[in-house]
């Protein structure tokens, strides 16, 4: 269905999880008993119930503070016992430190080369620009999206209806970057260029059995921009997984590593999204089952550029 008929907004601050939403209920909820039970008092005798309750009570109280100090001095004596066992443990078997091959999990801050350097540098001044609707060189952008996404079609005005076939969730893309900023915009217009049969297929939802209620196709794109900068410790420039460090490695191969990936991820989002029958409010799932496939083909071996990930054959020019 096209993304005109959304109700639902799609906000960045969903990239990196689920919406929370918390519901108080009374404590009575909970109880499998009624409050008070189907208790047969003698009413010839009123003294002395009261008398054995207040005796009963005081007994309760002294056993339950009994048995209060032997958990407490028990869970202080196992909680030694496991420190100091585990203590042991680290120093004869080590493994928190080592992989089964007995390689360290431990990621050291990767040597860059002046080429490596210089990209990452790139990339960061890339991710700083905001979309910015006043100046020129951004609204032509929008528009070549546009004619690269319709071809066929009339340049609509920069705010009309007709973004939304596209995507976007009002009739001014501008609103819609966010955190993504510029560098979103870049990607999509590097998808439609040089993937343009993935990404038309994409934008008109060609594969596979849809759900009646459909991500938006140009919304989706700036959160996956935002997913990959994330992933990547792009913004620190200091990796803090394998496939951060990874793709410092192929961005000295390809200035355009960020691009391609990001193309692969899109492709990889379209499949989980179909494979997991997804519908709208299922997006943040999909997307975080996105982002952790990309994370373990980023460590898999032999990987030297984004065209050696086992992904990347599911995109097509």
């Amino acid at each position: 269905m096209a993304s005109k008929n959304l109700r639902r907004r799609l906000h960045h601050g969903d990239v990196d999880g689920k919406r929370h939403e918390h519901f108080e209920t009374s404590g009575l909820d909970g109880l499998n008993e009624p409050l008070l039970g189907n208790y047969e008092y003698d009413d010839k005798h009123p003294e002395e119930h009261a008398l054995w309750d207040d005796e009963r009570k005081k007994e309760d109280q002294h056993w339950t503070l009994l048995f209060s100090r032997l958990i407490a001095e028990w869970a202080q004596w196992l909680a030694n016992i496991v420190i100091g066992s585990g203590t042991l443990l680290k120093r004869v078997l080590p493994f928190d430190s080592a992989t089964p091959t007995g390689q360290s999990k431990k990621i050291l801050p990767p040597s860059l080369s002046p080429l490596q350097e210089e990209r990452l540098r790139n990339m960061q001044r890339r991710m700083e620009v905001p979309f910015d609707s006043t100046r020129v060189e951004h609204q032509d952008a929008l528009r070549q999206l546009w004619s690269l996404a319709y071809p066929d079609r009339e340049l609509p005005a920069l705010k009309s209806e007709l973004w939304k076939e596209m995507g976007w969730q009002g009739t001014d893309p501008s609103t819609d970057f966010r955190g993504g900023g510029f560098i979103s915009l870049e990607n999509l217009i590097f998808f439609a260029k040089k993937y343009p049969d993935s990404f038309h297929r994409l934008l008109h939802k060609l594969d596979g059995n849809r759900a009646d209620w459909e991500y938006p196709f140009a919304v989706a794109g700036i959160n996956i921009s935002f997913m990959l900068i994330q992933m990547l410790d792009l913004q620190s420039g200091k990796p803090t997984s394998q496939a951060a460090v990874r793709f410092l490695q192929l961005l000295g191969e390809d200035e355009m590593a960020f691009d391609n990936l990001f193309c692969v991820a899109f492709q990889l989002m379209d499949a989980q999204w179909l494979a997991k029958r997804a519908s709208y409010m299922d997006f943040n799932d999909v997307l975080k089952s996105t982002r952790t496939q990309l994370e373990r083909e980023l460590e898999l071996e032999d990987v030297y550029s984004v065209r050696d990930l086992p992904v990347y054959n599911m995109l097509k020019r």
